[in-house]
C-alpha cells in the first residue's frame, strides 16, 4: 500500500538585472572588496535602484511562472499559493493574492506567511500539511523579497549582505511513499527577537541586526534542527547527499557543515553571486543545484534556515 506525500516537482527564480559588486559599496562606506568578500563570502548580488524596485508580488509571479512551465503545468492546476516575505506590497491584500492574480489563478486558497530568513522552510512544512490533509493537491511556494528597499544604506553591517530575488517551488502529490518531503521541523526562539528587527511602524523603518549574536546562535540552532529533522525521517547527516543551507555568510555555512560533520562538497552555495536573499536563498541555490546535476533521483536534500523571530527549521527531501 502506497504512503502519499507532498513532493517539489519544479523550482523557478527571478531576479533583478542590476547587479551591485562589493566594489560599488568602496565610494559610500568604509569598506573593500576584499573585507566583504573575506568576512561574508559575498562578491556581488542583484538589487534595484533605489525607488524603482518593481512590486514584490511581480517580482514572486515571475519566479512562480517559471516553476509552472519547468513542471508543465498551467495555472489552473494549482489549487494554493504560499508566499513567504517580510518585504510584501502591502499589509493586505496579501501578496500571495497579488500572485494569484498576476498569474490567473482563480479560486485558489492564498496567504503570506512571515518568518523572515525561515520562511521558506516554514512554508514547505505549511504546503506539506495541506496536501497531505487532502485541501490542495498542488501548491506554488514562492519566496521573495525586495530587501533593497528596508536597508539603511550607511550601514555597513547590514547594507553587503543582502540582496533582492524570488524563487518559487511547485509542490504536488505523490502516491510514491519512497520520495518527496520526508519530514519538516520548524522552531522559535522568541527570547532572541531583538537580534534581529524590522520595524513596520515609526520614523526609522530600516532592518537592523547584531551579527556577532546572529552567528552565535545561527550554527547550534540550524545544526539542531537538521537532525531533528533526519531523525524524524529514519536518517543521520550520513544519509545526506546536498545540504543546502540559508545562503547568509559562508563563514556560517562552513561553521555548520562542520558542526554536522557533512563534506563541503555535498554544500550548495551560490551567496557569492546573489548575497542574502532572505525566503528566496533556498529555491535559488536549489535551482543552480538541480540544473548542474548535482540533484539526481533519490537524492536526499536537507535544507535549513534561521531568520528574524527567532525561527528556524529544517526540511528533508528524497528527490
Amino acid at each position: 500500500m502506497s504512503h502519499k506525500r507532498s513532493h517539489i516537482l519544479s523550482v523557478g527564480t527571478a531576479v533583478p538585472d542590476r547587479i551591485l559588486a562589493n566594489k560599488d559599496f568602496e565610494s559610500f562606506l568604509d569598506t573593500t572588496d576584499e573585507w566583504i568578500t573575506t568576512r561574508t563570502g559575498i562578491r556581488r548580488r542583484h538589487v534595484y535602484e533605489p525607488g524603482k524596485a518593481e512590486p514584490a508580488f511581480e517580482l514572486g509571479a515571475r519566479a512562480a511562472s517559471r516553476a509552472l512551465a519547468n513542471a508543465r503545468l498551467s495555472p489552473s492546476d494549482i489549487d494554493g499559493i504560499i508566499c513567504a516575505t517580510f518585504t510584501p506590497d502591502y499589509l493586505f491584500p496579501s501578496t500571495a493574492c497579488c500572485i494569484a492574480r498576476s498569474l490567473g489563478i482563480k479560486g485558489a486558497c492564498a496567504f503570506d506567511l512571515s518568518a523572515a530568513c525561515a520562511g521558506f522552510v516554514y512554508g514547505l512544512s505549511v504546503a506539506q500539511s495541506l496536501i497531505l490533509s487532502g485541501q490542495c493537491r498542488r501548491i506554488i511556494l514562492v519566496g521573495v523579497e525586495i530587501i533593497s528597499r528596508t536597508l539603511d544604506w550607511s550601514d555597513r553591517s547590514t547594507a553587503i549582505l543582502f540582496g533582492d530575488g524570488a524563487g518559487a517551488v511547485v509542490i504536488g502529490e505523490s502516491d510514491d511513499g519512497g520520495r518527496g518531503i520526508l519530514s519538516t521541523c520548524c522552531m522559535s526562539d522568541a527570547a532572541l527577537g531583538d537580534i534581529l528587527t524590522l520595524p513596520l511602524w515609526g520614523e526609522k523603518r530600516f532592518m537592523r541586526m547584531k551579527g556577532s549574536e546572529v552567528f552565535k546562535h545561527a550554527v547550534r540552532m540550524m545544526g539542531n534542527v537538521v537532525v531533528k529533522a533526519l531523525a524524524h525521517s529514519g536518517l543521520s547527516c550520513g544519509d545526506v547527499d546536498v545540504f543546502i543551507p540559508h545562503q547568509a555568510n559562508m563563514r556560517i555555512i562552513i561553521s555548520l557543515a562542520a558542526h554536522l560533520g557533512i563534506p563541503l562538497e555535498k554544500v550548495v552555495t551560490n551567496l557569492d553571486e546573489y548575497g542574502n536573499t532572505s525566503s528566496a536563498s533556498i529555491p535559488l541555490a536549489l535551482e543552480d543545484a538541480w540544473k548542474s546535476g548535482r540533484i539526481r533521483d533519490g537524492s536526499v536534500v536537507a535544507f535549513t534556515a534561521l531568520g528574524g523571530g527567532v525561527a528556524y527549521g529544517s526540511a528533508v527531501v528524497r528527490f
